[in-house]
């Protein structure tokens, strides 16, 4: 699943092209994704202009002047930058039209979003896919401060908490592991038992985890590439996610799998009490 690193990846690819332009058309394929796709998209946006681009945690933020189109990649979604004549595939969704170019949604599992969130309903962090998330990792200072606050009744292992996304939000599976590597942190440790220091050293290896993977272009592996087509290059960088068997970077004792909430853990025993 694309992660925080991945959407701020695409959010970056597609900026030049859609920021400050107008759109010309909308095409939706299906009747939607997770969700239906909003009314009457072509009569919104046709003739409008995009006034910018943000990132909320997993979720990008396409802003208009009335109003602000929100999409989420899903499972597998990607989106591209092509020009208008480039043939459709099997798993292309929706397209936002844009001179002649076309940003182009392809998702396989359909596990996406593509919602509409008007002016008149207020700021879109109040929106129902955004009211709950937490801080914003890359701009909160004190970050492991915060996480230790928040974490005092939290009794859940500290990679659940992470991905819970109420405290912090986009640190996904991938980029927990990563993080809780390198500040030495068991994934299976009870949040509330970790102490204030070492969340300062958790809130300082998210931060430093998550800029590197966007300076990397993110992590590619079955389900990710970038507006352009490129894959990234971060999962080159691997301390222990997806290194199952394999020695550890710093010590040499193999790197262990378990499963937690259905999803994978990679750790080292020996690096992470």
């Amino acid at each position: 699943m694309p992660e925080l690193p991945e959407v701020e990846v695409t959010r970056r690819g597609i900026a030049p092209h859609v920021e400050g332009r107008l759109v010309t058309g909308v095409i939706v394929r299906h009747s939607g994704l997770r969700q239906p796709f909003p009314a009457r998209l072509h009569e919104l946006l046709a003739g409008r202009r995009i006034q910018g681009t943000k990132r909320r945690g997993k979720y990008l933020l396409i802003c208009f002047n009335h109003g602000v189109l929100i999409i989420h990649l899903g499972m597998s979604g990607h989106l591209r930058i092509l020009p208008t004549d480039t043939p459709v595939k099997k798993h292309d969704h929706f397209d936002l039209q844009i001179g002649d170019s076309v940003l182009r949604f392809n998702d396989p599992r359909r596990f996406g979003l593509v919602l509409w969130h008007p002016a008149e309903d207020g700021d879109v962090a109040m929106h129902e896919q955004l009211a709950r998330l937490g801080v914003e990792p890359l701009d909160t200072e004190n970050l492991g401060e915060l996480l230790f606050r928040q974490t005092r009744n939290r009794s859940s292992p500290i990679k659940q908490v992470l991905l819970a996304g109420d405290i912090v939000v986009g640190v996904g599976n991938i980029y927990a592991s990563e993080s809780l590597f390198k500040a030495g942190i068991n994934p299976k440790t009870q949040a509330y038992r970790i102490g204030l220091e070492r969340y300062r050293k958790l809130g300082a290896a998210i931060q430093e985890t998550l800029a590197a993977a966007i300076e990397q272009g993110g992590s590619s592996l079955r389900d990710f590439v970038a507006v352009n087509g490129q894959s990234g290059y971060f999962q080159q960088s691997y301390f222990v996610y997806a290194r199952t068997g394999e020695p550890c970077r710093i010590c040499r004792t193999a790197v262990r799998q378990i499963v937690q909430g259905q999803r994978s853990t990679f750790y080292c025993t020996n690096c992470q009490k």
